[in-house]
């Protein structure tokens, strides 16, 4: 059916498959909720110091 050398090509696809799909599997639930919540939170940070600076002022 396979030569050794498309068997190896095959187990490469599969194996780079395999790690792209996990990388985005990853990414999707822990890097980008985790990058989204703190920018979020250092943006809010940012407003509250700035009205408080205003009102100071």
């Amino acid at each position: 059916m396979f030569e050794f050398d498309q068997y190896l090509g095959f187990l490469a696809f599969l194996t780079i498959l395999t790690i792209g799909f996990w990388l985005m599997i990853f990414l999707l639930t822990f890097v980008i909720p985790y990058w989204i919540f703190g920018a979020s939170i250092e943006r809010f940070k940012e407003i509250r110091e700035e009205k408080k600076a205003k009102r100071n002022a």
